[in-house]
């Protein structure tokens, strides 16, 4: 009996349940993402300008970044699989409101909406942490966490490709049928894990401030991922404007963007081999180093799209490997609070996603390129140089936290 419980509460990661996590981990995270090769066909729909139809792209990472701050805490509470599931049908409804939007207004909302619920990858990935072998740990999140990545940029490819050939609002009305394939997969195939925190939701989330109180790294990690997910999301909410401007380009060309960048995020598996053999502030220098790197080739392409193709790849590597090591460090401390690590991290990166796509839509409307890749270098200048002042507080091995 007594072993049979514990095979519950710790079912076998096996490669078919990885590979059924990092499946459902890159949809559902595609949905964040459909919107940003179209905000040039929504403002020719609502007759917008660009730093309005860019609102679309900000309240949907707004959006995620509320939904992960209210809900994913309760994966240490409540039974994950069953979170999910109930949260497939508020991604259904939300998509298909989308689609049907109205006016502006209406779109804004839904958009916001399904941020707030999109946030199933946010309870894989730890739950992947969870099942994985400690010495495998790193290398489990870098494999989940390339469906993710992959997720991401494929999304805009398709997004792109269905808004230019069937219009914007058919992509939503797809995403819904593919949410509700997964949705049954999820509910036939995912083991369920049994929570290990026993308390109350208000203790729940007070325990949070302890956490970013008792834990430097998290800090550290949570601020430096805000900030390189600001460059990132800086230029792809802007990479359709610059395309149709400089090139005379759709949302089907700017999607494609989305494989260039899938090849870059193909090697970010490698990273998360790498963050369990190497330390990882050497790891996360050169990886920083990567976006600054991008942004000064940016700066010389907005008529070149040979360098767009070069800082595509530079960016996404750069942006990617540094979410993987952060990743991998703040899930090795606390295994019962993994949840609660994952969302004071995650709001964090998508308060910067949200932050940097606000700033970025608004920067083109008044600077177009050069204020975009202005923005991106010094963002992540500002990265390399808190993560370069913090190198005793980032290889300090004796961090003391409390759940």
């Amino acid at each position: 009996m007594d072993k049979a419980s514990a095979k519950n509460k710790n079912p076998q990661l096996t490669t078919f349940t990885l590979w059924v996590m990092t499946i459902t981990t890159g949809l559902v995270v595609a949905n964040l993402y459909y919107n940003q090769p179209l905000l040039v066909d929504i403002s020719r729909t609502f007759n917008v300008n660009s730093a309005k139809a860019g609102q679309v792209s900000t309240l949907t990472q707004v959006g995620y970044a509320v939904g992960m701050f209210f809900i994913i805490p309760l994966a240490d509470m409540f039974k994950r699989k069953r979170l999910m599931i109930i949260d497939f049908a508020f991604i259904v409804l939300s998509l298909l409101l989308t689609g049907y939007a109205t006016n502006i207004n209406i779109l804004l909302v839904a958009s916001f909406f399904v941020g707030a619920s999109c946030m199933i990858p946010q309870l894989l990935i730890p739950m992947a942490a969870h099942l994985a072998k400690p010495h495998e740990r790193g290398k489990i999140i870098g494999f989940v966490m390339s469906g993710l990545l992959i997720g991401i940029l494929l999304s805009r490819t398709l997004s792109g490709f269905v808004g230019a050939h069937f219009g914007w609002r058919n992509m939503f009305y797809i995403a819904a049928g593919l949410m509700m394939v997964m949705w049954a997969l999820v509910y036939y195939l995912l083991p369920e894990v049994e929570p290990e925190y026993e308390g109350t939701y208000k203790n729940l989330m007070l325990s949070m401030v302890h956490l970013i109180r008792d834990d430097p790294k998290l800090r550290l990690a949570a601020l430096r991922g805000a900030l390189c997910f600001a460059c990132f999301s800086a230029f792809w909410s802007t990479l359709t404007f610059l395309l149709k401007q400089n090139f005379n380009l759709g949302s089907d060309i700017a999607g494609l963007f989305g494989l260039v960048g899938a090849f870059g995020a193909l090697a970010v598996g490698a990273m998360g081999r790498l963050s369990d053999k190497m330390d990882p502030y050497h790891l996360s220098s050169f990886t920083v180093a990567l976006v600054i790197i991008s942004f000064i080739v940016f700066a010389f392409s907005g008529h070149s799209m040979v360098g767009l193709i070069i800082g595509v790849i530079l960016l996404d590597m750069g942006v990617q490997a540094t979410h993987i090591s952060n990743q991998a460090i703040i899930f090795a401390t606390n295994p019962g609070a993994r949840n609660r690590i994952n969302t004071v991290y995650m709001v964090t990166y998508f308060i910067g996603g949200s932050l940097g796509t606000f700033v970025a839509t608004h920067l083109w409307y008044l600077y177009q390129w050069n204020g975009v890749c202005i923005m991106g270098i010094v963002v992540s200048v500002i990265a390399l140089i808190m993560h370069l002042l913090n190198r005793k507080k980032i290889q300090n091995k004796t961090t003391t936290v409390h759940s």
